[in-house]
């Protein structure tokens, strides 16, 4: 069976990028001319996956990856759940690899329902993870992993400020939570380690965090990071890099509205809304480049 994260580690070298754009639309960030339309939930909707396309028709070619967060569509009930899949099912098409974050679970028959939901569907590679049932809530997660060729990314140091309430609160040894979850990720992901070493059940580790996600990195040979918080959140490439391992490799770098809404920035004033993902997408390329080498 395939290793999802050795195809996402492929696409990242082929083409020097390891960045995932992050399809997380709001109203505020449609351009004028779809939100005039955007007056119900079935609307919305359909201009979110006109914007959604249009972006992914851009970035394709240089980008390995996109993030489809699912809140921003669950919010326009059934019409925005199908425009997820639209979307997801657009970006397969388009050669990308396409995440769901989903950040479910739970136990038993309902974590295998939320595994056969998203995992055993075609249109996407990825989802993320709730550790906090623990083992018994990620079994069916990383059997569908085996078994399908799948990945999931597991919360470990997640980058909005109140986190450190509970994942930096430290065991009898004085070990912080964040980093007993990842010795489990690494535990729970053995079986799906691939040939450039690491595992289809990965990590999410912000770049808010560098010192942290630098801890993790240097015990966690084998966990496959995904990296929030880059850009709006405050996330530099220099933070983000702390994620990555000797070879530039280990890690896939998330950027949503600093990519998707660039257009509304003075930077690129002028600009269409697809033309200006393309340019800051292209930017962030560049950043990343700078502080991790090859």
């Amino acid at each position: 069976m395939k290793n999802i994260t050795d195809a996402l580690i492929e696409r990242i070298e082929a083409l020097k990028n390891p960045t995932v754009v992050g399809l997380d639309p709001r109203i505020e960030y449609l351009p004028d001319e779809l939100k005039k339309s955007a007056t119900s939930h079935e609307s919305t909707s359909q201009a979110i996956l006109e914007f959604n396309c249009r972006i992914i028709d851009e970035i394709k070619d240089i980008v390995p990856a996109v993030k489809i967060q699912s809140a921003f569509y669950e919010m326009f009930s059934y019409h925005g759940v199908r425009v997820m899949e639209q979307t997801a099912e657009y970006a397969k098409k388009s050669g990308l690899i396409v995440m769901a974050d989903v950040k479910r679970n739970d136990i038993g028959s309902t974590a295998e329902a939320y595994a056969a939901a998203y995992l055993k569907n075609d249109n996407y590679d990825y989802i993320t993870v709730n550790p906090y049932p623990g083992y018994d809530g990620i079994k069916p997660f990383t059997d569908v992993c085996e078994s399908d060729g799948k990945g999931i990314f597991v919360l470990a140091r997640m980058s909005n400020p109140s986190a450190a309430q509970l994942q930096n609160v430290e065991d009898k040894d004085g070990k912080p939570l964040y980093m007993r979850v990842g010795e489990l990720i690494a535990e729970w992901g053995t079986p799906t380690i691939g040939k450039y070493g690491y595992s289809a059940v990965g990590a999410v580790v912000g770049a808010t965090n560098p010192d942290e996600a630098r801890f993790l990195r240097q015990a966690l040979k084998s966990v496959f990071f995904l990296v929030p918080g880059y850009g709006a959140q405050g996330g530099k490439g220099k933070d983000a890099a702390a994620s990555f391992d000797e070879n530039g490799r280990g890690a896939i770098v998330n950027n949503s509205r600093g990519i998707i809404a660039a257009y509304k920035t003075d930077k690129y004033k002028g600009l269409t809304y697809c033309k200006a993902a393309r340019e800051a997408a292209i930017a962030m390329q560049q950043d990343l480049a700078s502080v991790i080498g090859k």
